[in-house]
C-alpha cells in the first residue's frame, strides 16, 4: 500500500521539500516526480523524523534548574571547606585512578565535546592535550581514532575502536571476508572446524553422516529427539588425550549442489571437504565434479573410501583413479589424506574424525566470540508452527536470543533457537549451528546473517537491500564477456576460468590440449571443470561461483539451463568446430573478441497524453498496442510512417505504482529521455540491445 508524500509531510508538520531533503540525509532518495512512497518506507521515515523538539520555555526551565543545582553544590562546598581536605584529596586520587582504568569505546570519528563527556573531563583539558601535540581544535572539532589515540595515553585513557555496522553491499553480496575482518588479532580464539560431505550418488554420504552422528555422546543426549536441521556438531571420541572431546561441525546438505549454490552467493561456509568414494565403484562423474568444486573453493580435501566391508572393495584401484584426478594419497608420497571407512560397521570413522582435526589444526582456525554475530544460512523453509525458519552457521561472534538480525533481504529478531537434538539454546558461538525462528520472510541458502543494533536499523537495511534487488545489475552475479574483457584489459583478471563440456572423452582431451598450447604473459587459462555430456545447471552455478565461461562442444543446454545462465549473467557458448572455440578464447585473452549485438524487439505504445515536458525528459501516457514495454529499454519514435529519433524509457508506472514491465492492452505512464519532443499520437517502439558471444550452429 502506498502513502501520499503530502499526507506524510502534513503529519510530520513540515513541507514536502523539507521532507524530501531530510529523507535524502537518511538514505531514502525520493524522486521529484514521485507523489507516493511505500507504506514501509513511510513508517520508517515517520519513526526517524517525528522526534519532538523542546520548545523555548522548556529549554529555559531546564537551564534555570541546572543553574540552581550548581548554586546548591557551591553552597555545600563552602560549608565543608577545610573540614575534610584530606578526604577530598583521597577522593580525587581515587577518581584519577578510576580514570586510568576506564576503557572508552569510540567510532572512527568523535568530537572533542563527546570525547570529553565520555572521559568525564573538561573539553579544555582535551583541547590543551591536542595543542601540546601540535593540533589546534575547537570544542566541535571531529577527531579520528588515530588522533584520539595520541592524546589518550597522556590523559590516562584506554581507547577501544567501536565496531562499525557492516555495509549493506557486504551483507547483500555475501562478502564474508569483509564481514569477518578483525583489526585486533588478540581478540581471536580457536573455533571448531566446519566440514561438508560430498561425493557421487549412492556412495554412502548419508550413511557415513549417520555413522558419524552416532559415534559421539553430544549427538545422543538423553531425551533428545534428532531434528534434521541441516547441520550438527559432534565430539570426537578419540583415545588421544589432545583430540578427545574436540568439536567438529558437519553440514548435512544435499551434496555439492548446495555447496556450490552457497559459494555462488559468496559464502565460503566450510573449512574442509570430505569426499566420499565407494571402494567397490571408484571415481564417478559426480566425484570429479565434487573435486573441482572443492578445489575452486580453495579448501582441503580428505577422502573417505567407504564400503570397505564389501567383498569387491579395491582400495588400490580407487587410489589410482583419484591420483589421476590430482589427489595423490599420502602412502603414495602424496599429500591427500585418504581414510578407509565403513559406514555400516563404523570402522575407520573415529580415524576420519581425528584426521579432520589434524588437517584443520594446521589452518589455525580462529574467530572472535565477543562481537555481534555474523553467520551463513545453510538451509531455510517455512514451518507451519514457527513461520520462516533458518538453519544458521555462526562464522564469528555470538548469537543470542532476542538479537536483532538482518538475513539477506529479510530481517527479524531471534525468538527461539534449537540444535539438532531439539534442545533450546540461549546463545550460539563461532562454528555453532542452530535452527532459529523470528524472521519476517524465508531467506535463501547462502544468505548472510548480521546482528544489528536495533529493530529499526534491521528494517531500514532490509528495505534498502530490497531496493537493490529491484536493480538487475545487482542480481547478476556472473561475469559477462564485456566484464571479462574489461578486467583483462585493465589487468584485474589474471586467470580466465572455463567449464568445458563435450560429446566424447576424445573431443574433451583435444580441447584441453589445444587450450594448454595458448600462451599469454598476462592471463592464464584454467579449466576448473570438464566432463562428457550436456551442460547442466551445476556447470552454470560453478561458473557463477568462480567467475567463468561455460563452453560446450557438440552438446546442448536445455531451456531451463539457458534461463539460469541468463539470470545469473553467465556466458554459455556452444561450438561445432574446435578451432573456433580456441580462436574465441585467444581473442578474449587479447581483448579483441567483439560480442555479437542482438536487437530484441519488445513492443509498441501509442501516446494518448503529454503530462510533463522538461529539458531532455518527458512524462507521457499511452496504451501498449503490441508486445510489452520494459524499464530501461531503448525507444524509436515514429510519427506516422517516419522514424524521427530515439530515446530511452527510464521509468514505467501503472496508475501510481512503479513497475518493471507493461503488457499488450495495458495503459501506463512512462518517463522518456531523449532529444525528440513527443506528441500525442506518436508510436514508440521499445527494444533492447544484447551483447553476447556468437553461438555457432
Amino acid at each position: 500500500m502506498a502513502v501520499k508524500i503530502s499526507d506524510l509531510a502534513k503529519k510530520l508538520e513540515m513541507s514536502e521539500k523539507e521532507l524530501r531533503a531530510k529523507s535524502k540525509i537518511l538514505g531514502v532518495d525520493i524522486d521529484a516526480e514521485e507523489t507516493e512512497i511505500d507504506e514501509e518506507i513511510a513508517e520508517l521515515l515517520e519513526m526517524e523524523l517525528s522526534g519532538t523538539e523542546k520548545d523555548t520555555a522548556d529549554v529555559y526551565d531546564e537551564m534555570i534548574a541546572n543553574q540552581m543545582d550548581r548554586e546548591i553544590v557551591k553552597t555545600q562546598r563552602k560549608k565543608t571547606a577545610g573540614s575534610s581536605k584530606k578526604e577530598v584529596k583521597k577522593d580525587k586520587v581515587a577518581s584519577s585512578s578510576d580514570l586510568k582504568n576506564k576503557i572508552i569505546e569510540i567510532e572512527e570519528t568523535i568530537s572533542v565535546k563527546e570525547l570529553a563527556e565520555k572521559a568525564e573531563l573538561s573539553p579544555a583539558k582535551i583541547i590543551g592535550e591536542l595543542m601540546k601535540n601540535g593540533i589546534l581544535a575547537n570544542i566541535n572539532q571531529l577527531l579520528d581514532y588515530e588522533t584520539a589515540s595520541i592524546i589518550s595515553d597522556d590523559l590516562g585513557l584506554k581507547l577501544k575502536r567501536k565496531r562499525a555496522s557492516a555495509s549493506i553491499e557486504d551483507i547483500f553480496q555475501g562478502n564474508l571476508e569483509s564481514l569477518l575482518k578483525e583489526d585486533d588479532s588478540s581478540v581471536l580464539e580457536k573455533r571448531a572446524p566446519v566440514v561438508s560431505v560430498m561425493g557421487h550418488v549412492d556412495h554412502g554420504k548419508t550413511k557415513l553422516l549417520d555413522a558419524i552422528r552416532h559415534t559421539n555422546v553430544v549427538a545422543g543426549e538423553a531425551g533428545g529427539i534428532t531434528q534434521h536441521i541441516g547441520a550438527y556438531q559432534v565430539a570426537v571420541p578419540s583415545e588421544k588425550p589432545e583430540l578427545k572431546g574436540k568439536i567438529i561441525t558437519f553440514l548435512d546438505t544435499p551434496g555439492h549442489e548446495a555447496f556450490t549454490s552457497m559459494r555462488a552467493r559468496g559464502a565460503k561456509a566450510t573449512d574442509v571437504a570430505i569426499l566420499v568414494v565407494a571402494a567397490d565403484e571408484g571415481v564417478k562423474p559426480q566425484t570429479i565434479e565434487a573435486i573441482n568444486h572443492a578445489r575452486e573453493a580453495g579448501i582441503p580435501i580428505i577422502v573417505a573410501i567407504n564400503k570397505i566391508d564389501k567383498e569387491n572393495a579395491n582400495l588400490d584401484k580407487v587410489k589410482g583413479e583419484l591420483a589421476e584426478q590430482g589427489l595423490q594419497p599420502e602412502d603414495w608420497s602424496g599429500d591427500t589424506v585418504m581414510v578407509p571407512v565403513s559406514a555400516m560397521t563404523g570402522e575407520g570413522v573415529t580415524t576420519l574424525l581425528e584426521m579432520i582435526l589434524l588437517t584443520t589444526d594446521m589452518a589455525d582456525l580462529k574467530a572472535n566470540p565477543n562481537r555481534p554475530a555474523v553467520g551463513t544460512v545453510i538451509e531455510a523453509d517455512l514451518d507451519p508452527n514457527f513461520g520462516p525458519v533458518a538453519t544458521v552457521l555462526v562464522n564469528t561472534g555470538t548469537l543470542h536470543i532476542m538479537d536483532n538480525i538482518i538475513v539477506g533481504s529479510t530481517y527479524g529478531r531471534v525468538k527461539a533457537m534449537i540444535d539438532h537434538t531439539g534442545k533450546k539454546l540461549k546463545e550460539v558461538g563461532p562454528s555453532g549451528v542452530a535452527r532459529l525462528a523470528g524472521l519476517h520472510e524465508t531467506p535463501k541458502s547462502g544468505d548472510i546473517l548480521q546482528v544489528v543494533g536495533s529493530d529499526k536499523e534491521a528494517r531500514l537495511q532490509s528495505v534498502k537491500i530490497k531496493e537493490m534487488l529491484k536493480n538487475r545489475d545487482y542480481q547478476k552475479r556472473g561475469l559477462g564477456v564485456d566484464e571479462l574483457m574489461s578486467m583483462i584489459q585493465q589487468g584485474k583478471l589474471k586467470t580466465l576460468k572455463l567449464i568445458i563440456k563435450a560429446d566424447t572423452k576424445g573431443s574433451l582431451e583435444a580441447i584441453r590440449q589445444s587450450l594448454a598450447e595458448i600462451k599469454s604473459d598476462d592471463v592464464a587459462i584454467k579449466v576448473v571443470h570438464s566432463g562428457v555430456g550436456a551442460i547442466t545447471e551445476s556447470d552454470v552455478m560453478m561458473a557463477v561461483a568462480g567467475g567463468g565461461i561455460v563452453a560446450g562442444f557438440h552438446v546442448e543446454a536445455n531451456s531451463h539451463v539457458k534461463k539460469v545462465a541468463e539470470r545469473e549473467n553467465v556466458e554459455v557458448v556452444i561450438y561445432k568446430v574446435i578451432y573456433e572455440l580456441i580462436d574465441d578464447v585467444k581473442k578474449l585473452l587479447t581483448g579483441l573478441l567483439e560480442p555479437e549485438i542482438v536487437i530484441n524487439e519488445l513492443g509498441k505504445i501509442q501516446l494518448k497524453g503529454i503530462f510533463f515536458t522538461g529539458k531532455g525528459e518527458m512524462i507521457v501516457g499511452g496504451k501498449v498496442i503490441e508486445g510489452r514495454l520494459e524499464k530501461d529499454a531503448g525507444l524509436r519514435v515514429f510519427r506516422g510512417e517516419e522514424t524521427i529519433g530515439t530515446g530511452k524509457l527510464t521509468a514505467l508506472k501503472v496508475v501510481n505504482e512503479n513497475v518493471k514491465e507493461v503488457h499488450d492492452g495495458q495503459e501506463c505512464g512512462i518517463t522518456y529521455k531523449g532529444d525528440v519532443k513527443l506528441m500525442e499520437g506518436d508510436v514508440l517502439e521499445a527494444f533492447k540491445e544484447e551483447k553476447r558471444i556468437k553461438t555457432l550452429g
